[in-house]
């Protein structure tokens, strides 16, 4: 009976390890990103606050809201099929609906953090997140032009999975 109790004694931190080694790698849903993380349609809903980049010191910041459907094709390229944008600088209360978008390029490291940049270099920037694995949602917040204060998520409705 002794050795009975000593051997499961001495089994049973073995048996704790691995679980917890198991549930640290295998279970945790931990995948890293890469580019073809994301692939397939988003709708991307942000809003916050913009002014005139010509403002001067003083000029008040006013709402600026945005609804945007992105297409990601996996190969760090997306298109902008459509967009809604609340214009902050026309009437009060102005919806437009421009036509489609500039197309962009976006880059993700295996932390499944990135960037997504719309135009030229001087275009418009976004940090992101991305949920890990199958990156059906993204987190962003706008970073250029500095006149902004810009952001939110994107969620996965068509492709990818």
């Amino acid at each position: 009976m002794k050795s009975l109790k000593s051997m499961s004694a001495a089994a049973l931190p073995l048996l704790l390890g691995a679980s917890g080694l198991a549930a640290a790698h295998g279970d945790s849903g931990w995948a890293g990103c890469t580019n073809e993380t994301l692939t397939g349609r988003y709708i991307f809903n942000a809003s916050g606050f913009t002014r005139p980049a010509t403002s001067v010191p003083g000029t008040p910041w006013v709402p600026k809201a945005i609804i945007e459907v992105l297409q990601f094709n996996g190969d760090g390229t997306v298109t902008v099929p459509g967009v809604t944008v609340a214009n902050p600088f026309g009437d009060l209360g102005s919806i437009l609906q421009p036509p489609a978008g500039a197309p962009g390029v976006y880059s993700l490291n295996e932390d499944c953090s990135g960037t997504l940049q719309f135009g030229d270099a001087n275009g418009v920037t976004f940090r992101m997140y991305v949920a890990p694995r199958r990156g059906h949602k993204i987190w962003l917040i706008q970073t250029n032009p500095a006149n902004n204060v810009f952001q939110g998520t994107a969620q996965r409705v068509g492709g990818g999975d």
